[in-house]
């Protein structure tokens, strides 16, 4: 089995990684409240997910 006859620095190693990046999330429109969210969750603001409530969320009072 072959293995390398010279260690790589870091540098050349980090530089192999520069690519591995993280996709940036997209985010969505709820089609309740119009606010963002990720996708596939319930609405932090409102609480709703697929036009059904899922959890009640309390308005904060000023």
């Amino acid at each position: 089995m072959p293995v390398p006859k010279r260690r790589h620095s870091k540098s050349r190693g980090r530089k192999r990684r520069t690519h591995w990046k993280l996709k940036i999330s997209q985010w969505v429109e709820c089609s309740h409240c119009h606010q963002l969210k990720l996708p596939h969750t319930v609405c932090p603001h409102c609480g709703f997910y697929k036009g059904k409530e899922i959890i009640v969320v309390n308005k904060k009072t000023e």
